[in-house]
């Protein structure tokens, strides 16, 4: 594979401007977070991103796009009030997303159509914060804000304004109106810059003016207004209080514009401690469930961890006292949000240098942060191969480069001016989208003469052509006019088929439509677009059951975040956020004597195994030029996947030559009555999808057949290497290499590159590695844990049984990075002691303190494939030795198989090189796209084809940030 790296592409990621958890913490909660935990994340072009937590994968789910002018400055989320259906079934309440930015409004998002669904303002000033009242809970439990008869069983929002106002929305019954305004401060500067719930009945607010005030949310009073006094000698008179928090005992913490953490009486409102940690602006505070640990982030970068010490008892008073701070950021530390549990507690901290990173919390010190890419996690890159270009968009921007080959094909190139033939890259086209949405979509044809771009209210289409005038490489651009009935509803995808005779649209109400593409030398443009849409049924699912305590997403997780076509364009697969896949095939051939207004049928597809067919109704399918999509026959045996899929990509066919075109249909002849009818034949090309999920774990599917491959079935998950099982950074897509030769494809994340070979079967896993399960002899779990212990105690290498023991406790991080090696810990006493028995001191062992446990397991965890051994269906399809059976067939491909190789390959006879590749050279990765095709050489000098890509990185250090505060003691400033 010939790679072109490329760090021309621009793509400007913007500063993380909010954070916010779907649910508040509890510490009580086993697991890792409920089935719907989301986090939303607030940027400064008014994107918000919703992430999937999923136990510590990180999948980005989808992106609500903003507009011109828009930002996000405030995020939080509430639950509604659980109902009751007709059968006295409770119902979870639905889980709601509230927005402010730079305006007096207040927007309601819907996660399902991925728009504003509802706008609140009002005769107020600008809002700068916003927080939601705290959830209701049962009788019984020790929290304050315990359920009352009459009381509203919903969240009120409470938001902070520029004129110093504290403004009250409630969301009840769906809604969002307006309260009252609480007391609005007489002085002129108090803004309010901060606000947070001490509970159901308090808000407590901080102001630019040197002061908090709480209020009473029942009645608007003024209940109390704490003063911070004057600002330092030789800086601002006033200090601004950019973030208050609330302890579950009602302590109220504050960080302010003079780097002090100030600690407040939640009763008489008095000031109990202050810290000194920050030499710039707090600029935000986080706060445990649990009231016993505080971090804080600000414009130092630093962000700082203090814990509560003393008992409290026979006169020893509890104070707050600083326990370390690193610099995680690179820039100001803007937000910070918290989420925790039993088995989980994690920071979500963002900024100027517009990356989210994941720290732990109770495990501050003891595990690794972690750093989530700032790049969308599905690219914003796309390629044209026949033309050799590239589009990427970002905002409202389209830019469209052409990359050339090596300089013999730069020379042979026609329409190039004399100077031309020495540069890599061109920009050929820049367009700037109208309106005021972003771009949620968009998508250029395999053929370089199409451009699709989409918004949440509008589809447009442009037709790409080459300039007249001579010297030059610069492309035409000409929009397409079609009727905007046809795309009234905006669409979230868009994707080309092969061949370009398709064009498939998900709207924003996840209905997926395909549209007509004909050539036509009569239009201006030689392209026009039938204006007959075709919409596709999906199957429909049995939701599961929700846990009321959980809330509800109602049937976000129905949105497609993934649609491809096959190679011969005439099948179509989307997969949506619950695991599972719909697809559709183009039955018959191409009739070019048809005209395209003898439509048949309506514009509704159907099957005879249709799901949501009425009894003695059937539905006639659109037939366009003899052809017409009908839903897989095979799509109800499609398995639901375990978790969301990332990649869905068909295996090109090796033999594919083109799209065959028949002037009329094969054996079907035209009558009296039927001068134009059409085929029934299934397509007869390459079937096989490849899906990646999020939780990395590989399958192949024939879609036709609705089963596996044997591929897959021979090689499930626990057969992948353990280094790419271990890898964090989930993947954003994959390029195929296909040749007679071998079958190659190539994963990619944000910061990794993999290739696996799908000609050849994974090596089984050794057997000395982690068991599947107890042995025969064993009586108990604890005979497990004791034989584990023995294993370590055998070690003598200090190196050695520091790794292992890390290794083991790797799966049971609390939702950041993995346990910090207890040879590398910064903090507390040391973790191993050397244990002597008998005078001979040379017959010691080392004992760790921090040995690993039984930890309580997380929800789902028992379902996880362990990668100890094949299941006994997958060793069944191989050899005795758990490798790949002599004479075995790869997919119908016939050849000999050698045993596994030392480095964990597997080989055939007869030909060299490893079953799998990986780097970590490459990072951050923006995306990898095809441009071409090049001869390789091969191992005896003859060549063989290749794929030629582009791999486009786009760095930090090249990104235009903002000015960042120095210190005195900052050296690399």
């Amino acid at each position: 594979m010939d790679i072109h790296r490329c760090r021309f592409v621009p793509y400007p990621p913007s500063a993380i401007n909010a954070l916010a958890f779907s649910h508040p913490s509890n510490a009580n909660a086993k697991g890792k977070g409920p089935a719907t935990l989301r986090l939303a994340i607030g940027r400064a072009n008014g994107d918000i991103e919703i992430w999937n937590p999923l136990k510590g994968s990180w999948f980005q789910e989808t992106i609500l796009r903003g507009g011109k002018d828009r930002s996000i400055e405030g995020l939080v989320w509430t639950q509604d009030p659980d109902e009751e259906d007709r059968d006295g079934w409770r119902i979870p309440g639905k889980l709601r997303l509230f927005s402010i930015g730079y305006s007096a409004t207040v927007t309601e998002w819907d996660l399902e159509l991925g728009k504003p669904i509802r706008h609140s303002s009002g005769s107020y000033g600008e809002a700068w914060c916003i927080a939601a009242q705290p959830r209701v809970q049962a009788r019984g439990s020790t929290s304050t804000d315990v359920k009352s008869e009459g009381q509203f069983e919903g969240q009120h929002l409470a938001v902070g304004c520029a004129d110093g106002a504290v403004v009250l929305f409630s969301t009840a019954d769906g809604d969002l109106r307006f309260i009252r305004t609480l007391t609005r401060p007489s002085t002129k500067r108090a803004r309010s810059l901060s606000i947070a719930f001490k509970n159901r009945d308090v808000v407590v607010a901080g102001y630019a003016d040197s002061t908090i005030r709480a209020f009473d949310v029942r009645n608007g009073q003024l209940l109390r207004s704490m003063s911070l006094g004057s600002g330092p000698t030789g800086g601002p008179r006033e200090i601004l209080v950019w973030s208050v928090k609330c302890l579950p005992d009602g302590t109220i913490v504050s960080g302010d514009s003079t780097g002090e953490l100030r600690f407040w009486d939640g009763n008489n409102y008095t000031l109990v401690q202050r810290l000194k940690s920050h030499v710039a602006d707090i600029l935000d505070v986080a706060v445990s469930s649990d009231g016993e640990s505080v971090m804080s982030g600000g414009m130092d970068r630093r962000t700082t961890v203090y814990k509560r010490v003393g008992s409290g008892k026979n006169g020893d008073r509890r104070r707050w006292a600083e326990l370390s701070h690193q610099r995680f950021h690179s820039h100001d530390v803007k937000v910070l949000a918290t989420f925790e549990t039993k088995n989980l507690s994690i920071v979500a901290s963002g900024g100027l240098d517009t990356t989210p990173i994941i720290i732990p919390f109770r495990e501050f010190g003891k595990e690794y942060y972690r750093k989530i890419s700032s790049l969308p996690q599905s690219p914003q890159l796309h390629s044209a191969p026949a033309e050799r270009l590239i589009m990427t968009w970002w905002e409202r921007e389209i830019s469209i480069w052409r990359v050339y080959g090596s300089p013999e094909a730069r020379e042979d190139s026609e329409g190039l001016d004399q100077g031309l033939s020495d540069r890599t890259r061109k920009l050929v086209a820049r367009i700037a989208v109208k309106g005021e949405e972003n771009i949620t979509s968009a998508c250029i044809s395999a053929n370089g003469k199409l451009l699709a771009v989409s918004t949440v209210s509008e589809v447009k289409l442009f037709r790409l052509r080459q300039r007249t005038a001579e010297n030059t490489d610069a492309l035409r651009v000409s929009k397409f006019e079609v009727p905007q009935a046809l795309f009234k509803n905006g669409a979230k995808l868009l994707v080309f088929s092969p061949d370009t005779h398709w064009l498939a649209i998900v709207d924003v109400s996840n209905s997926i439509r395909l549209f007509r593409i004909l050539e036509d030398s009569a239009s201006k443009i030689g392209i026009r677009l039938l204006p007959k849409a075709i919409d596709l049924k999906r199957v429909h699912r049995e939701r599961a059951k929700q846990t009321l305590q959980h809330g509800s997403l109602g049937n976000y997780d129905r949105t497609v975040i993934r649609a491809t076509f096959s190679e011969d364009s005439r099948v179509l697969v989307g997969g949506d956020l619950s695991g599972y896949l719909d697809s559709w095939v183009l039955e018959g051939h191409e009739d070019l004597t048809q005209t395209t207004d003898d439509y048949v049928g309506d514009a509704r597809t159907s099957s005879p195994s249709s799901d949501d067919e009425s009894d003695g109704e059937k539905e006639q399918p659109v037939v366009i030029l003899g052809e017409h999509w009908i839903r897989n026959p095979a799509a109800t045996l499609l398995p639901k996947l375990p978790s969301a899929p990332l990649v869905l990509s068909f295996r090109p066919s090796r033999q594919y030559s083109g799209r065959p075109v028949t002037n009329g249909n094969t054996a079907v002849h035209p009558t009296r009555h039927n001068p134009h009818p059409h085929s029934h034949d299934l397509p007869a090309g390459e079937d096989r999808l490849l899906v990646l999920t999020c939780e990395h774990h590989i399958y192949e599917f024939h879609i036709l057949k609705g089963r596996l491959s044997e591929w897959s079935r021979r090689n499930p998950t626990q057969t992948l290497p353990g280094d790419f099982r271990e890898v964090r950074d989930r993947a954003m897509g994959c390029v195929w290499d296909i040749s007679e030769e071998r079958q190659r494809v190539w994963l990619y994340g944000s910061g990794w590159l993999w290739m696996f070979d799908l000609g050849r079967d994974f090596a089984s896993p050794k057997k000395d590695t982690i068991d599947a399960g107890p042995r025969p002899e064993d009586n108990s779990t604890s005979n497990t844990a004791n034989r584990k212990k023995r294993k370590l105690e055998d070690r003598h290498s200090d190196a050695d049984a520091d790794e292992d023991v890390n290794r083991t406790l790797s799966k049971h991080d609390s939702g950041a990075g993995g346990k910090v090696r207890a040879s590398q810990l910064s903090t507390g006493i040391g973790r191993k002691i050397r244990r002597t028995i008998g005078p001979d001191t040379e017959d010691s062992r080392w004992t760790w303190l921090d040995e690993p446990g039984s930890p309580d397991s997380d929800d789902g965890d028992d379902d996880e494939e362990l990668p100890g051994r094949l299941t006994a269906l997958a060793a069944s399809r191989r050899g005795p030795d758990g490798g790949p059976k002599a004479n075995a067939a790869v997919d119908g491909e016939g050849g000999d198989v050698t045993n596994s190789r030392a480095n964990g390959s597997v080989e055939r006879k007869g030909d060299e090189g490893p079953g799998w590749w990986s780097t970590y050279k490459y990072r951050p990765i923006l995306g990898i796209v095809p441009i071409g095709t090049v001869v390789e050489e091969g191992v005896h000098g003859n060549g063989r084809p290749g794929i030629e890509v582009a791999l486009v990185e786009r760095p930090m250090w090249d990104v235009d940030l903002p000015p960042r505060y120095y210190g005195d003691q900052e050296w690399d400033q």
